[in-house]
């Protein structure tokens, strides 16, 4: 199967959810769609690497999701809509997430959103 190149695949650090992102994360994003059941969280928080056994997660899919990979959750297909509910599982904030996602702690990231959000070269 060919892959047709799109002029956005080359933005640094940025995973556009476009059909092909979707075909790839299908089984992740269903997983993490299935955290809006309160059953499901309960099953997932017993023990995380049996819950996961449900979904044909692809190993690095699975390996992104144990060790809360926001970054890799993202490059591997996942929704950050969808991504976001595993956050919110763990106790987390948006704030924290988008941290973790920029290299910063969540201070910094809310500090800098505060203050009208990050610079890139390409709104100078």
């Amino acid at each position: 199967m060919t892959t047709v190149k799109r002029e956005y695949d080359d933005i640094p650090g940025t995973y556009v959810f476009d059909g092909r992102r979707a075909r790839q994360g299908y089984a992740l994003n269903k997983f993490l769609k299935t955290l809006d059941e309160s059953a499901s969280r309960d099953e997932f928080r017993t023990d995380e690497t049996t819950y996961l056994d449900r979904f044909k997660l692809s190993e690095e899919q699975r390996q992104a999701v144990l060790e809360r990979d926001w970054n890799r959750l993202l490059e591997l297909g996942g929704n950050v809509f969808y991504i976001w509910k595993l956050c919110v599982f763990d106790g987390c904030s948006m704030q924290y997430m988008g941290g973790q996602m920029s290299g910063m702690s969540e201070e910094e990231f809310r500090e800098m959103m505060l203050s009208g959000g990050r610079q890139t070269r390409w709104l100078r």
